[in-house]
């Protein structure tokens, strides 16, 4: 299970759009215990209105809106990581993870800025061959936080504790 080794993960999104992609990254933000998402723009909030979010997750984590991304970390004395297919970008799989970090993604029909980009602590990319979807993205990096953890306890209790409640088979 999930260690209560004191760090804590946030997402921000630079104007994100899609229902569908925030009912997804609310639920992996339930199942990786981030603390909080931010979101800038305002395709978000008239897209609010079709709920995705099948766990109810919002009710745990409630996106909240701000103007400035870079600003809202920084109060919160996180580091600020940009996820982001650029040039010179570390590679997902060599990054070490900050333990007060928020994750910056750009638009799912564009990109983060040059000015956000040039305030970030650290930029990575996921080595794919195509851009991936922004909640299966969000999924990804979560998941290697969580699996680069050393903190983290593997096994039938953490299977116990995560799985749906129809779900009650195991091996013999």
């Amino acid at each position: 299970m999930f260690n209560s080794t004191p760090s804590s993960a946030h997402i921000g999104l630079i104007n994100p759009k899609s229902p569908e992609n925030m009912g997804s990254i609310l639920r992996a933000a339930g199942c990786y215990q981030v603390q909080s998402i931010h979101y800038t723009g305002s395709r978000y909030d008239r897209a609010r209105q079709y709920v995705t979010d099948t766990k109810k997750r919002h009710l745990e984590i409630s996106p909240t809106h701000c103007t400035d991304i870079i600003a809202t970390a920084k109060a919160q004395h996180l580091k600020v990581v940009a996820i982001e297919l650029v040039q010179g970008a570390i590679p997902l799989p060599q990054f070490n993870h900050p333990a007060n970090v928020m994750y910056v993604l750009g638009p799912e029909d564009g990109t983060i800025e040059q000015e956000i980009l040039d305030q970030c602590d650290g930029v990575v990319y996921i080595p794919t061959i195509g851009c991936m979807n922004l909640a299966a993205t969000v999924n990804v990096v979560l998941y290697d936080r969580m699996a680069k953890n050393p903190q983290i306890t593997f096994g039938d209790e953490l299977i116990l504790a995560s799985r749906d409640t129809n779900n009650r088979t195991r091996l013999l």
